[in-house]
């Protein structure tokens, strides 16, 4: 599976946003991110 180059950093991007909002939900943002992350790398090996 080929992810597309620009969406690291734009994910990347919008957390950080979102982190300086809601600084709460930090937990959670670095939780998803991680596990998109072992999902697509999982589907990648495949």
């Amino acid at each position: 599976m080929i992810v597309h180059p620009v969406l690291h950093p734009v994910v990347a991007l919008l957390a950080g946003i979102l982190i300086l909002i809601f600084p709460a939900i930090l937990n959670y943002i670095v939780a998803f991110y991680l596990i998109i992350i072992g999902v697509v790398g999982i589907a990648g090996a495949l």
